[in-house]
């Protein structure tokens, strides 16, 4: 009963920890697959999922050897980065009015920038196809680039906005109190202490841009990015190559979020420090009467 009770106080003590590991093993597992999978050997002429004929490196070092691929990843890039570009501008001027400034209308404003996070993609790209065949747009990449800019709006806001909500304004009250106009304030006080949150609200933008299916499928039209193709060729068998890009891509991203994670606790430990307070001047009468 004694050992009994004990495991049972230390599954209590452990409860969360235990969750959060396999929480995030729940997450990774399936990347960890792709990466293994990426090092797959396979017969020539055929395509496989498993590990049955042994690991090679193979795929590697011939992972741009698929002139198609290649073509739908550019793709892919170009406008994850266009369209990061224009809804982090955007968004982060949107972020700045909703929280600093009062007008007609912001309460409104707040609850429309959730809907599109809120709303099943699906959703959104057949309304996107019925809004672009009513104007007869021609579906593309410019049509793409308009549907992902839509949706990642939404993301860039609540990221800025949590980090606008929390900035401290005396310090731009300092730098106009010495003299620095609006701008200078904004470009050498504002700016540099949100680029943390710009940063992550960006990458974030372009994870959602590179990995989306479901609303490029319904406007792309006869441009393929990389979803829409693996999306394309997984119906015979997807090659390994698609394993070896995928793996890349997460690499990046994981070192560029870690970056972005270190600066921004590196950015709130300089927050944090503040000048010591002065000490209080003794009046004149009391050091008399010391």
């Amino acid at each position: 009963m004694a050992s009994l009770s004990g495991g049972w106080a230390w599954l209590r003590r452990n409860a969360l920890p235990i969750y959060a590991c396999l929480a995030v093993a729940y997450m990774l597992i399936p990347i960890v697959v792709i990466a293994v999978f990426s090092f797959g050997a396979t017969p020539r002429g055929k395509l496989t999922f498993g590990l049955e004929h042994g690991f090679t490196t193979e795929y590697w070092s011939s992972a741009f050897s698929l002139p198609e691929l290649n073509e739908a990843l550019l793709t892919s890039l170009r406008l994850a980065a266009l369209a990061t570009a224009i809804s982090t501008a955007i968004g982060t001027l949107m972020a700045i009015a909703l929280v600093r400034h009062r007008f007609h209308g912001r309460r409104a404003a707040n609850l429309l920038i959730v809907i599109p996070m809120a709303t099943p993609e699906v959703v959104i790209g057949a309304s996107l196809l019925s809004m672009f065949i009513y104007y007869s747009f021609a579906l593309g990449f410019t049509s793409l680039l308009i549907a992902h800019v839509m949706f990642s709006i939404s993301f860039v806001v609540v990221v800025v906005r949590s980090r606008l909500i929390g900035f401290d304004r005396h310090l731009e009250e300092a730098a106009a109190d010495l003299g620095a106009t609006p701008l200078a304030t904004f470009r050498t006080v504002t700016l540099p202490l949100l680029a943390p949150g710009i940063v992550a609200a960006a990458l974030l933008a372009f994870s959602l841009s590179i990995d989306d299916f479901v609303i490029s499928n319904f406007n792309s039209g006869t441009t393929v990015t990389f979803p829409l193709y693996v999306f394309g060729v997984a119906l015979r068998g997807v090659p390994v190559q698609v394993n070896v890009l995928a793996t890349m891509l997460f690499a990046v991203i994981a070192i560029a979020v870690s970056l972005v994670l270190w600066q921004q606790r590196r950015a709130e430990k300089l927050a944090s420090v503040r000048p010591e307070q002065e000490a209080t001047p003794i009046p004149i009468g009391a050091a008399e009467a010391t």
